[in-house]
């Protein structure tokens, strides 16, 4: 991951099949969210997101997934399925009340403290 001065902020390896959650504070409600990849077949693919709730912003589109019940009165859609164009995207990282950060096997990196406030790029990057 790379800020717009170039500077890389953060480098996890992703093998094929491996995946990881971007989770973030909601900025009204406060509650954690999360948008989680995979690395399947060489693509950067938007496999699910978890939603604890209908605030602001937090919606199920239909025909995007399917909407199950987390069983805590949140709930998850799954089978997104949807390839990330270019195998990257843009990310205004928010303050430290929200906090982005990269979720990979139960290890979290706060985006928020490495690069606040600054536009940054998630890529899934192939080995050459």
């Amino acid at each position: 991951m790379h800020d717009d001065d170039g500077r890389r902020i953060a480098a996890l390896p992703m093998p094929e099949g491996e995946g990881w959650c971007l989770e973030w504070n909601h900025s009204v409600e406060g509650f954690a969210v999360l948008d989680c990849y995979r690395h399947r077949d060489g693509r950067m693919v938007l496999e699910r997101s978890h939603l604890p709730d209908f605030a602001a912003g937090l919606d199920h589109i239909p025909g995007r997934g399917r909407q199950v019940s987390d069983g805590e009165g949140g709930y998850w859609i799954e089978a997104i399925d949807e390839p990330v164009p270019g195998n990257a995207y843009l990310l205004r990282v928010g303050s430290l009340r929200v906090d982005h950060r990269l979720v990979v096997e139960g290890q979290r990196i706060s985006l928020s403290r490495l690069a606040a406030n600054r536009r940054v790029t998630i890529r899934l990057t192939l080995p050459d």
